[in-house]
């Protein structure tokens, strides 16, 4: 494992309260490195943080562990099934059929 993706790992298990759920996939592609976190569905609100400010703190210091190897490291958080933005995004119908 790269140190980039070790440290998130890292961090993140020590934020959330299912550290079992913590995935991480790292690519390399012309942009740089993104790392993708996928997090149980009740720890997105910790990852993220009040107004994203865990979420960005998260990224700058991925970008201080990148600049150590000479690489661009980005973080994409993915949203959970089930997570709030899916469950806007119901229709009115997928609603009552769930009652």
């Amino acid at each position: 494992m790269e140190p980039d993706q070790a440290f998130l790992e890292y961090a993140v298990k020590a934020l959330v309260d299912h550290p079992e759920s913590v995935e991480t996939t790292r690519t390399i592609d012309q942009m740089g490195v993104l790392l993708t976190l996928v997090v149980h569905p009740e720890d997105m609100g910790k990852i993220i943080g009040k107004s994203g400010k865990t979420a960005e703190a998260l990224r700058i210091l991925l970008r201080v562990v990148g600049m150590k190897g000479n690489a661009r490291v980005n973080l994409k958080i993915n949203e959970p099934i089930g997570g709030k933005r899916e469950q806007e995004n119901k229709t009115v119908d997928q609603v009552v059929e769930e009652l």
